[in-house]
């Protein structure tokens, strides 16, 4: 989201960015760092961890947002366009591709800024993501989101924190569980509602002020929901030939700054660094634009169901964003994805791929696997 005036995101994504980068993939994101003071903003948060609050209303997905999503991230699996085909494959309407919850996150963005009480999350920037399916998302679902705030730590000179989201159907059925590790600050300076004042005003003012759908919320003391049963694909990968080590054909997916245009509208993701040079230099990301951490990781999901051969077959999906997709000059960018299967479970008749992202030989994703569901 972008922020508004007295919500700055601005100067302090720079600050974020670095603070990512020296972490390294491979550090724990829950290391301490001692602060002689605890804001008021942080020992709110703390006093909230493990609370529970179910989103008041439903998004519907519609056959029309699956096919538009599906578009935006480059995925061109009939199941996401072909009514048809999604019930040749055994679903009841087209499919919504994996990562399609993100269109989810600005109104869950929304609760937590709110539930938070001074806490921003506009100032957050997205690290990790993981989301465990039950089954997938299909169009005509009601999805309700019920979030918790798993865990808080101050570290790097950042503050870092892991939201879930459990969504659940209109049955009340639990379909996935997405864990979001974002990092943040709490205190923002007067540079940073300075500059998120000029990002602020090269978006429409509706965009950035609408309350939009599902904006209220209600506390509840626990979460209990039956889990959906599973899909059982007879269109994916035979076990027999689910082999460990083998590798996946690599996949070379190209961005443009009108890609990132058009996912910022789908996504409903207006942040100005994602497609103006000039706001994303504002903030100190010298070469220009970057994309959209969950349109990388929607890539990385496309590349890996490709060669599954059906989208609902992913059980689990986990990245670390190590780094994100640079379009120096607003040239178009190459991702470069590569997977190899890391192991087989004959009894459950799954197999974990370790996939990779890259863009001119550096990483985009540190640590990133899909569990999947073999025939």
């Amino acid at each position: 989201m972008v922020a508004e005036p007295d919500n700055p995101r601005a100067h302090s994504t720079r600050l974020l960015l670095d603070i990512i980068d020296a972490r390294g993939e491979d550090s724990a994101v829950d290391i301490d760092t001692p602060r002689t003071l605890e804001t008021e903003p942080v020992a709110r948060i703390r006093a909230i961890i493990g609370r529970q609050y179910r989103v008041d209303d439903y998004y519907e997905v519609g056959r029309e947002k699956i096919r538009e999503y599906a578009r935006a991230v480059q995925d061109q699996h009939p199941v996401h366009r072909d009514v048809a085909t999604a019930v040749d494959f055994g679903y009841p309407d087209l499919v919504a591709p994996s990562a399609f919850i993100c269109l989810l996150g600005g109104t869950v963005q929304k609760i937590l800024t709110d539930v938070l009480d001074g806490y921003n999350l506009t100032t957050a920037i997205q690290t990790d993501q993981t989301i465990d399916f039950a089954r997938p998302i299909v169009a005509g679902d009601r999805l309700t989101s019920n979030l918790s705030l798993q865990s808080f730590r101050q570290a790097f000179g950042g503050d870092l924190m892991v939201v879930r989201n459990t969504v659940t159907d209109q049955h009340g059925v639990r379909i996935l569980v997405a864990d979001t590790g974002l990092v943040a600050r709490s205190a923002p300076t007067e540079r940073d509602r300075a500059i998120a004042g000029a990002l602020t005003a090269l978006v429409r003012g509706d965009v950035v002020s609408a309350a939009g759908p599902m904006s209220t919320y209600t506390p509840i003391s626990e979460m209990c929901w039956v889990r959906a049963e599973p899909h059982r694909s007879q269109h994916t990968l035979p076990l027999a030939a689910a082999q460990v080590g083998t590798e996946l054909p690599p996949r070379y997916v190209d961005v443009s700054l009108g890609d990132l245009v058009n996912y910022a509208g789908v996504s409903g993701d207006p942040n100005p660094i994602h497609w103006h040079a000039d706001a994303a230099r504002m903030v100190g990301l010298e070469h220009g634009v970057i994309a959209h951490g969950m349109l990388s990781m929607a890539f990385g999901a496309g590349f890996v169901t490709s060669w599954l051969g059906d989208p609902g077959a992913i059980r689990h999906y986990s990245v670390r964003m190590t780094s994100p997709v640079r379009l120096v000059d607003n040239a178009t960018a190459r991702i470069e994805f590569r997977g190899r299967i890391k192991s087989v479970d004959a009894e459950s008749r799954t197999a974990v791929v370790a996939l990779t992202a890259s863009q001119g030989g550096s990483k985009i994703f540190g640590r990133a696997t899909a569990t999947v569901q073999l025939c």
